[in-house]
């Protein structure tokens, strides 16, 4: 089995990297999904600030790998030779993963400007999105706070995501293609 995850700053293309893997048959498993799960079973509205609490709180409950934790069954799960996880969000989701996967776990790091990031940010409207450039920056540093910038460094690859989808999506397909040559994807 292969893990190919994907860290990045809010907005940088985590999740367009991750569509475009799905769109090839691979599995995504989404570590957002695990935390937005959490809000609405606490009965919260899925909002920035909401999610923020929700996430941070968790990781002070269970530690800072808690997500990860919960995406490990997921991936086993999947039955799949090769998987893709949206969303590694700091140092100790990446030790969690690389103890319970070995070097079977590759990091990619993904790149993009703040104000590309926050033109992304206005158009996808999430609930939990940010309404302002200062929001996004207060969610970058509550992100680097959980240890995405340790994360970042220790990738094993980066992707800029600076220009079009259309080149960032041929960028995802060849990185995904070079990692998982043992099980090849089409």
């Amino acid at each position: 089995m292969k893990i190919i995850a994907f860290v990045g700053m809010p907005a940088s293309g985590k999740s367009e990297a991750a569509r475009t893997a799905s769109e090839m048959g691979v599995p995504v498993v989404n570590m957002g999904d695990v935390i937005r799960k959490e809000v609405l079973k606490q009965g919260l509205e899925p909002s920035d600030a909401n999610t923020g609490m929700v996430a941070t709180d968790l990781r002070k409950r269970e530690g800072m790998d808690a997500v990860a934790k919960r995406c490990v069954s997921q991936i086993r799960e999947s039955g799949s030779e090769l998987v893709v996880v949206d969303g590694v969000r700091g140092i100790a989701e990446l030790e969690c993963f690389r103890r319970e996967f070995g070097k079977s776990f590759i990091l990619i790091a993904v790149y993009a400007p703040l104000d590309t990031r926050f033109g992304r940010v206005q158009k996808r409207g999430r609930s939990d999105d940010m309404d302002s450039i200062d929001g996004l920056r207060n969610r970058d540093e509550r992100e680097l706070g959980w240890g995405m910038g340790d994360a970042i460094i220790a990738s094993n690859a980066e992707i800029e995501n600076d220009s079009t989808l259309e080149a960032f999506k041929e960028k995802v397909i060849e990185v995904l293609k070079n990692y998982s040559r043992e099980n090849p994807v089409e």
